[in-house]
């Protein structure tokens, strides 16, 4: 045991020595803090707004590149992944990859009529319905922490529209700052 342990150190050792300094050519081909940041912006938006649920517009709480869902699950989203997404899509809003009306649209429409318990929202919705996905048969669904991820995004969305110029406010952007959602 002691020679395997031998010659693991000194793969790794012999790994390691072989490591060098980053060249100025390899420095160059580094991405800039600014193109970093769009470029991590960009993908995150793109993971929540292509893989989104298609009826509700929320996150799914597992998407399958391959579109094969062995549990049959492909619709099931999350709320607090979606919570998650919200804010992805403000960014994406103010980053240019979509309007402000097609992420207003994709944002509020779901979860004014998805199952909720007394302002709770569950974990887990049938996004093509809006039924809530118990975790088992003593269990309504509603979730407290998730619920508080989703709100968070919510209460940005109202103040990302709220801090905007009020003569550049759609109709419906309007009507979204001067309601409350009923919970």
């Amino acid at each position: 045991m002691n020679i395997l342990y031998s010659l693991l150190f000194c793969y790794l050792l012999l790994g390691f020595s072989q490591c060098t300094n980053i060249t100025a050519k390899q420095a160059k081909n580094q991405l800039s803090d600014e193109a970093l940041l769009d470029t991590v912006q960009h993908r995150t938006f793109r993971y929540f707004w292509e893989g989104a649920e298609p009826n509700s517009g929320l996150a799914r709480e597992r998407i399958h590149m391959d579109g094969i869902y062995p549990e049959n699950d492909q619709n099931i989203v999350t709320s607090g992944g979606s919570g998650f997404g919200i804010m992805a899509i403000l960014a994406g809003i103010d980053r240019g990859y979509v309007t402000r009306e097609e992420g207003l649209e994709r944002i509020i429409t779901f979860l004014e009529t998805a199952d909720r318990f007394h302002g709770v929202y569950p974990h887990w919705w049938h996004g093509d319905t809006g039924k809530v996905k118990p975790f088992g048969q003593k269990d309504n669904g509603g979730d407290l922490v998730e619920t508080a991820f989703i709100m968070q995004a919510l209460l940005t969305v109202h103040q990302y529209y709220v801090n905007k110029d009020s003569s550049r406010q759609t109709p419906t952007e309007k009507a979204l700052t001067e309601r409350e959602l009923s919970l």
